[in-house]
This record gives structure tokens, C-alpha cells and sequence, in this order.
């Protein structure tokens, strides 16, 4: 973790509850809401570093060189041990109070090489995962995915986008088989992709080849504002597919800073928000590894392993996925220096 003294240096609070912190942006003491739905992203540090035998992941995988050598036999005996192991984290998530999970790609690896149903655990799969599925649903916890950036359905390229609607097709059939609603409660996050030198254009492929999407992922897929200049910003997706197909977008606070749009933070979150009619919005958070790590060859972009400045929903409810390198650490992080910082106040 940092210091203390790194951290006031960077005009960031420390955590330790000073009285009149200048580093709480915009808000009085005892002004926090700790009843932020946070949430993280695919892997669970503690679990998946334990010892040989007790490790817990739903991301095992393997090179392509493996599943050719190997086969359908060696894919589906991982692929059961990661749905065994989502089971189990979404009970972790329960008994530490997180309510809010993004579930990884790699659940049942290089599945758009062959059809699911092909795997011989297939039906075992199933149950553990129906089970999982039913148990986040009675107990109030959101399942979400977010595809690989590869997944570009705006290409002008016919085979992208024909290997696009496989992939996401495949989420869409998982989350069916969690039992998940087909709705962007349990969202398919996606970023529009290239913009290829034709922004109208290409917002215009990519609401085209939404229809062509199965019911499973149309009902559930939602967009994301980009990190750079170049690419979509809020105001571009409202405008090229909100507009046109009423899909809702997620806003991502850190890449709003280096794509704005000529919106404000507030602003946008507001924009983004007013897609989503009566479903609680997500949004993403994440800051700049450079807060922890002073070197030039840095991307701002990239993530930190914590993060520690106040979250401002402005108001607003929503849940909030925290794209840290720490995964749920972070996520507890957060919540305890806040809840000194409002306790101490």
C-alpha cells in the first residue's frame, strides 16, 4: 500500500480521517456514501493464490497448441472446475459483502473453436452452473461480462464480425444457463471498436450488425466510452447508437478523462445514466497507475492496483465495477478507508 506521505504529497487522502482534509474533492466530512455497490472484475486475488489444491479461479485456460493437442476432453475438465469455482466465489462475494461480480471470458475456454454441447461435461456444467445462477439471484448478486476488445462489430471486415457474434453469442448462452435475465442487468459490455477513419460510418455497421445478434446478447449488450481522443466518447454513443437502437452505455469515469466529448464528469455520468431506464446503471472505476508509480513509461491509462480518491455518483444510483489490479483487495480497500474517513469525522 502507499504511505501516507506519497499520498499527501499527490494531494490525495490518506485515509487516516484527518479533520478538515483538503483532499476530499467537492464533499464535506461524513458526506461518504458508503452504500456503494462495488464490485470486481473476474479473478479473486486471495483465492486464486492459495495453495496447491485450494485455489479458486473461473479463468483456467490454455494455449491453442494445448486444446488442439489435448482436445474437447481436456477443455471440459477445466471448464467444470471453473464453474465449480464461480460457485464458490460467488458465495465468497456474499459472505464478504460484495454484490456485484464481472464474470471472466475464459469460463470455458477457446469455446468458438467448437459447439458447446460437444463437451462431455456438458450437462454437469450446466447444473453447477443453473445452480450458481440461481443462488446470485436470491441473494441480490449482479452478474456481468465484459468481452475482449477483439470483439468488434463495427469492422468492415465480414470474418471480425463474424467471429464477433460468435464470441458474444457464447455469453449470451452461459448467462442463459446462470439463469440470468435477459436484460442489461446482466450486461454484455462491449466497446464499439475502430472507428476506421469514419466515426458516422462505423457507429452506423455497428447498430446494422446488432441485429443480427441472437436474442440472448441483443437483450443484455451493453457500450462503453473509449480512452482515447480518436474513439467514442459519451456524446458519440448517445448520439450513433443510443439514438438509433436504445442501447444503454456504461460510463467509464477514467477514460472520460481522455475522452470527454465536451462534457464535464458530471455530465456525462448523467447522459450515460438516462440510458438505462428502470435497471440500476453500471459504471466503471478505475485510476492511473502513475499515482503509485512514478515513471514517465507509464500510459496514463493504465490501472492501478488500488484506488483511493472519493467515487462521485453525483447523487446518482448506480453499481459501481472497480477496475483495479487488485480485484476484490481494492474493493475492500476502498470501503475501509472511507468508513475510517466517515467514522473519524
Amino acid at each position: 500500500m502507499l504511505s501516507k506521505e506519497f499520498l499527501i504529497k499527490r494531494k490525495r487522502c490518506c485515509g487516516n480521517g484527518c479533520l478538515m482534509c483538503p483532499y476530499l474533492p467537492r464533499h464535506k466530512k461524513g458526506s461518504i456514501d458508503l452504500n456503494l455497490n462495488l464490485g470486481y472484475a473476474c479473478q479473486n486475488m486471495q483465492l486464486s493464490h492459495l495453495g496447491k489444491g485450494k485455489r479458486v479461479t473461473m479463468n483456467r485456460s490454455c494455449i491453442k497448441k494445448t486444446y488442439t493437442e489435448k482436445g474437447l476432453d481436456y477443455i471440459s475438465e477445466i471448464s467444470l472446475k471453473n464453474c465449480y469455482d464461480l460457485e464458490k466465489l460467488i458465495h465468497w462475494n456474499e459472505e464478504n459483502g460484495i454484490k456485484f461480480f464481472r464474470l471472466s471470458s475464459d469460463l470455458v475456454p477457446w469455446a468458438s473453436e467448437f459447439d458447446m454441447e460437444d463437451l462431455p461435461d456438458i450437462d454437469e456444467m450446466k447444473e453447477v452452473l443453473l445452480r450458481a445462477g440461481r443462488y446470485a439471484n436470491q441473494i441480490g448478486q449482479r452478474l456481468t461480462s465484459h468481452p475482449g476488445q477483439f470483439n468488434v462489430l463495427c469492422s468492415p471486415s465480414e470474418h471480425v464480425v463474424n467471429r464477433c457474434i460468435t464470441d458474444l453469442s457464447i455469453h449470451g448462452t452461459i448467462f442463459d444457463w446462470l439463469e440470468q435475465p435477459r436484460s442489461p442487468q446482466a450486461k454484455i459490455n462491449i466497446h464499439l471498436g475502430g472507428a476506421y477513419g469514419d466515426k458516422e460510418s462505423a457507429m452506423k455497421r455497428w447498430c446494422e450488425n446488432y441485429l443480427r445478434l441472437p436474442d440472448s446478447v441483443k437483450t443484455r449488450i451493453t457500450v462503453e466510452n473509449d480512452d482515447k481522443a480518436s474513439m467514442y466518447s459519451v456524446v458519440d454513443l448517445y448520439e450513433g447508437v443510443y439514438c438509433k437502437i436504445g442501447i444503454p452505455i456504461v460510463f467509464d469515469y477514467h477514460h472520460h478523462r481522455f475522452c470527454n466529448g465536451g462534457l464535464t464528469e458530471e455530465d456525462a455520468l448523467e447522459v450515460a445514466i438516462s440510458t438505462w431506464n428502470n435497471i440500476v446503471p453500471v459504471v466503471h472505476y478505475s485510476e492511473s497507475r502513475n499515482i503509485e508509480q512514478e515513471d514517465n513509461k507509464i500510459k496514463p491509462q493504465a490501472h492501478s492496483d488500488y484506488v483511493y480518491d472519493y467515487i462521485d455518483t453525483y447523487g446518482n444510483r448506480v453499481d459501481i465495477m472497480v477496475e483495479a489490479k487488485a480485484k476484490e483487495l481494492a474493493v475492500l480497500k476502498y470501503k475501509e478507508i472511507h468508513n475510517d474517513i466517515r467514522t473519524n469525522s
